[in-house]
């Protein structure tokens, strides 16, 4: 099995697995770095990490549209059901799931998680994805450098994705203790240069990481597309 991993700035993702699409933080219209809109992308399953506007996004639009089954915590679950979308999956902090595009686990993130209509959004999460044929992916979400991220690497990692940006979550300095921590295989930074409180220099990143770790980096432009 193929996946393909398409970064559309900021920590919005898609995987295409054969024929699924996996949407993750979908936060495209606003999302001045997005070469692609809500109304052009296809989903299957929507991953909401968290929920802030800049995660949440256009889930809504996009899951009345698609169809697509909302995945999140069961907070956001039932905000996304009140909102008249039924076709929704919660799970929560250390829980997995074998959907069929693989096997999806909820980690701890560091952050914060109210919805954009400023109710309770939950626990903010991780996601831990192992797919069928076994590679396993880590999206840190929105998060501080936590130590039992060694916890998370302790299987093996194929990938882990992890915000640059500073200020709202880890910065350079500790994402770079965090692939320490993790062991991934490679690295892709997200979550930087949306805003202009969140500016970073990505590559420079990549390089320490290359220098600095035994872990590959991988800088992609919004729209590039990896082969997992």
């Amino acid at each position: 099995m193929t996946t393909r991993l398409t970064w559309y700035g900021h920590s919005a993702f898609s995987l295409e697995l054969d024929d699924e699409h996996v949407l993750i933080d979908p936060f495209l219209d606003d999302n001045a770095l997005s070469p692609i809109s809500a109304d052009e992308v296809p989903a299957d399953y929507v991953i909401i990490t968290h929920g802030h506007a800049d995660h949440v996004g256009d889930a809504l639009r996009i899951a009345r549209r698609t169809g697509a089954l909302v995945i999140s915590n069961f907070e956001i679950c039932n905000w996304v059901q009140a909102q008249g979308i039924d076709h929704v999956h919660p799970q929560h902090i250390g829980g997995g799931y074998p959907h069929p595009f693989g096997y999806l686990k909820l980690t701890i993130a560091h952050h914060g998680s109210s919805l954009p209509d400023g109710s309770y959004g939950g626990a903010p999460a991780g996601l831990l994805l192992t797919l069928h044929d076994d590679k396993r992916v880590y999206f840190a979400g929105d998060t501080g450098l936590f130590y039992s991220m060694a916890l998370i690497g302790e299987e093996g990692l194929d990938l882990a994705v992890l915000p640059i940006g500073d200020n709202f979550t880890m910065g350079p300095d500790d994402a770079l203790r965090a692939v320490r921590l993790l062991r991934p295989k490679a690295v892709v930074p997200i979550h930087y240069n949306t805003f202009d409180v969140i500016e970073q220099d990505p590559q420079t990143w990549c390089r320490r990481v290359r220098e600095e770790t035994p872990s590959e980096a991988l800088f992609l432009k919004p729209g590039d597309t990896i082969t997992l």
